[in-house]
This record gives structure tokens, sequence and C-alpha cells, in this order.
């Protein structure tokens, strides 16, 4: 069975909302700005987070985000808002004008394990304090021969 063409916003009737044709995506997640990771250490901590069900870190323009993939508990099997009359202000103030709705970018810098995370920062920093060899030396000039 075919899945049913993704109308666009072009296509919206004068009465018509975006969200009556939404999957509701931006119900589905939460992303938090965190501080730029800048050495071993701030990369551990953020391997932490991704030790966890259903994170992920990404960047976009520079900045960094720690990316919570769960659903709003008022979500309903519509993809409508359970509890619209009494929603919170981010709710109330987010606008279909500039939604996700038909956004098929990707980020900068994506992370979806602590494992990622770890190979990230081994190569991005010598100073891994567990694996102090964790990098073979770095090869020595190459011998130019000249003939003479």
């Amino acid at each position: 069975m075919n899945k049913p063409r993704q109308i666009t916003r072009a296509e919206l009737k004068e009465n018509e909302s975006l969200c009556d044709y939404c999957t509701a995506k931006c119900c589905r997640y939460f992303a938090l700005p965190i501080d730029q990771p800048v050495n071993f250490h701030d990369f551990e901590y953020l391997r932490w987070f991704m030790m966890h069900d259903r994170a992920s870190l990404f960047v976009e323009d520079e900045t960094w985000y720690l990316l919570v993939h769960t659903e709003c508990k008022h979500l309903q099997p519509d993809n409508r808002c359970g509890a619209y009359e009494t929603r919170p202000l981010v709710c109330r103030e987010y606008s279909t004008d500039e939604c996700e709705y038909d956004d098929r970018y990707t980020y900068d810098t994506y992370f979806e394990s602590s494992e990622q995370i770890q190979e990230y920062n081994h190569a991005r920093f010598a100073c891994d304090p567990w694996h102090p060899d964790f990098r073979t030396p770095k090869p020595g000039l190459p011998i130019v021969y000249r003939a003479e």
C-alpha cells in the first residue's frame, strides 16, 4: 500500500491548517542547546548523555544541542494536541510559518551513540587518560635519495 503524498504548503486551502497533514515532528522530540565541548573531559560528559536511551547530539550553525527523542505525553493518535487549551507557552508561540513540516535537512554534525562520541574524542585529542598510547607515533619525514 502506497503512503499518500505529503502536500506542500502552497497546496493548503485558505482555512486549512498545516497541522491537518503533519506527523507532529515538533511533538516527538525536544532539543536543548548545550555548552560547546572543548576538551577530552567535556566529550566524556557528552558520552554519558549518549548512554541514555533515545538521546543524540547535533551541531547546527556552530551550536551544540542535546536531542531527546521522546513524544509529548499529550500527543493524540491523530497527531493533534490533547492539551491544546492549556498547552505551555512554548507551544503557544510555535508557528507553522517556519516549522519543520517539510524540512529534509541534515545536521552539520550528528552523534547517535556513545561509541561515536568516544571515537571522535580519541581522534580529536591525543590525551586519553585511560589509554595514553591510543595514537600511533607521528611518522618521521621521508628519506629523500638524491642521485649524485
